[in-house]
């Protein structure tokens, strides 16, 4: 049986390109954002009972035994704008962390990868990481420079004490990207569309073995600037206090208390177009009670936060200040019949603050001026099944409808000044973008699964519906209706031969546009005529990746990326690169 299910895996991986005969291409801008795999500390939920499972002795950073972990299911990818799908292959069950590798391909695209630690005596772990990605663009399809890097620089630092462990780890990110999105009108060709973020980050976080009284506390700062001087600070921290495993007598009902308390601050200024500055101190408590019996659970809490919030800018010609205190629902239940059907629901809410950060690795190309606002989420309903279905089949189903206000999304910018010259800044070209806000409801159908047939083969499929219904505008703008993505990684011989796939889909959307004409009288200015219901078209967006270890230091690599060859668009103007073929070398050690 096993022997049918590898030549099925094999034709799957095969025919996957041809199946798939309308995906289209992938996207041009660059934001790979990548941290060392290996050493990524996941969050957990503070008011589930967490089995902390490794003291100092047993902890191990690259298991070699295949396991099924008990979570629901779903897909971590995420689109990188200039490579597609990051299906770099890596070898799961080596004792070799360290590698460098380093790739070329079409579109003038150089890859560069590099991770290298070291475990002290003292189970001290210290290490540091590289990335690189660049591209000379689409020469092709634009006359003007769309060449496109990414460069990040990270160290890192792992303490596994006897109480707990400590990560310690600071990032730089360099981003050189261009504003090359224009429709509007034909500039010249030496046009300078230049836009560069760099961003430096510091994380701290230190992890309890046990769950009695503080739990873990979490510190995270960053500073970015750009081109165009525009800077933010943000620091927040975050501690989560605990008492688990209480028995209420007899009854075989656990209690599990939790408290979050949580500060973040945020201050970004812009030095162009409005001035527009912004300060937000936010200060959040999150207490929940929670009751177990097995596989069955309630949790009942409450999430309170504190904003304090001041905007200023030219058009309001003086400071606007904001402090409220906000209140949001959080239950949640789980009915297990057996471990295959899992009936779950619950309800809630928060606040999150849209710092300048966050808009850029949604769209890139935002002006360097934006009005920021948080983004409340008053409640979400949310009920849905998932389960485990022998150990080889996970899957998890839901649906939910909430009530927001200030829902944040892009909506594209006309000329800045009608002027009738070409001599103009990167961003005055009618080709970037601006958050706007708008209150509604919202309805959403997510499901997502994973099949684990054999050790060395997983399978894993999600779909979203998300439907927004806003009180003044009649659709959201740049927002897909409908996102999916399906993938699948295979193993052979021995693991020196591993294969990747990963497919993503998204419906059309709906955006904003303009028209430009010039007017002679009364004199030489352009017009502006924008359409309100422009359509981006939907897309498909192939990635295939195959890696073979022909010594246990050497690898040959080649990855494929947006394989049919689609100059789609994600934001309007945006074209991407086609069909791209990258390969190259790993050593490990």
């Amino acid at each position: 049986m096993n022997r049918k299910i590898q030549i099925l895996s094999i034709l799957f991986l095969g025919v996957s390109q041809f199946a798939f005969s309308q995906i289209k291409e992938e996207k041009l801008i660059l934001n790979k954002k990548r941290e060392p795999e290996v050493k990524k500390i996941e969050k957990k939920k503070t008011s589930v009972e967490t089995i902390k499972n490794y003291p100092p002795e047993e902890k191990s950073q690259n298991p070699v035994k295949y396991n099924i972990t008990d979570v629901p299911a779903v897909s971590d990818f995420k689109t990188s704008t200039i490579q597609g799908q990051d299906v770099t292959p890596k070898f799961e069950g080596t004792a070799q962390n360290n590698y460098l590798q380093f790739g070329m391909g079409n579109f003038g695209k150089i890859l560069g990868d590099a991770n290298i630690s070291k475990t002290l005596d003292n189970k001290l772990e210290v290490g540091a990481d590289f990335h690189f990605l660049s591209t000379l663009g689409l020469k092709k399809e634009y006359a003007w420079d769309s060449k496109q890097s990414s460069t990040a620089i990270g160290a890192y630092l792992n303490s596994y004490g006897d109480k707990g462990k400590f990560n310690l780890n600071a990032e730089y990110g360099l981003d050189n990207n261009r504003y090359y999105g224009i429709y509007a009108m034909e500039p010249a060709a030496d046009v300078d569309l230049k836009q560069r973020v760099s961003q430096f980050k510091v994380n701290g976080y230190y992890d309890f073995y046990s769950n009695e009284i503080l739990n873990d506390v979490r510190v995270k700062s960053s500073f970015l600037k750009d081109h165009f001087d525009a800077q933010e600070n943000q620091v927040s921290i975050l501690a989560n206090l605990s008492k688990h495993a209480v028995e209420i007598g007899k009854s075989g009902i656990v209690l599990n208390a939790d408290l979050g308390v949580g500060i973040e601050a945020v201050k970004t200024d812009f030095e162009m177009v409005n001035k527009n500055s912004s300060n937000f101190f936010n200060t959040s408590l999150t207490p929940k009670v929670t009751f177990r019996k097995g596989e069955s659970y309630l949790m009942i809490g409450s999430g309170f936060s504190f904003l304090n919030a001041r905007n200023s800018n030219d058009v309001l010609g003086g400071e606007v200040k904001n402090n409220k205190t906000y209140w949001f629902p959080q239950a949640e239940f789980q009915v297990a019949a057996a471990k295959e059907f899992k009936f779950y629901g619950g309800v809630d809410g928060g606040l999150k603050l849209n710092t300048y950060g966050d808009l850029l690795q949604a769209n890139p190309f935002i002006v360097s001026d934006q009005f920021l606002k948080p983004t409340e989420t008053q409640y979400h309903f949310y009920i849905g099944l998932r389960g485990d279905i022998d150990e080889t089949f996970k899957y998890d189903f839901s649906a939910g409808y909430g009530k927001m206000k200030d829902i944040m999304f892009f909506k594209g910018n006309s000329l800045f000044d009608n002027v009738f010259t070409l001599n103009r800044s990167a961003y005055n070209f009618a080709n970037t973008f601006s958050a706007v806000y708008d209150d509604g409801n919202v309805s959403d159908i997510k499901g997502s699964v994973q099949y684990f047939p054999l050790e060395n083969l997983v399978l894993d499929g999600e779909v979203r519906f998300t439907k927004y219904d806003l009180k003044n505008y009649e659709d959201i703008y740049n927002v897909p209706l409908v996102n999916a993505s399906i993938g699948a990684k295979y193993t052979m011989l021995d693991k020196k031969l591993l294969l990747g796939f990963k497919g993503i889909f998204a419906s059309d959307r709906t955006t904003n546009s303009f028209a430009l004409e010039g007017v002679a009288n009364p004199g030489m200015v352009y017009q502006s005529t924008e359409d309100k219901n422009d359509k981006i078209g939907g897309y498909a967006d192939l990635n295939l990746s195959v890696e073979y270890k022909f010594h246990k230091n050497f690898s040959i690599f080649a990855l494929g990326n947006n394989l049919l060859n689609s100059n789609y668009q994600t934001y309007k103007g945006y074209k991407v690169l086609g069909a791209q073929v990258v390969g190259g070398v790993k050593i490990t050690f």
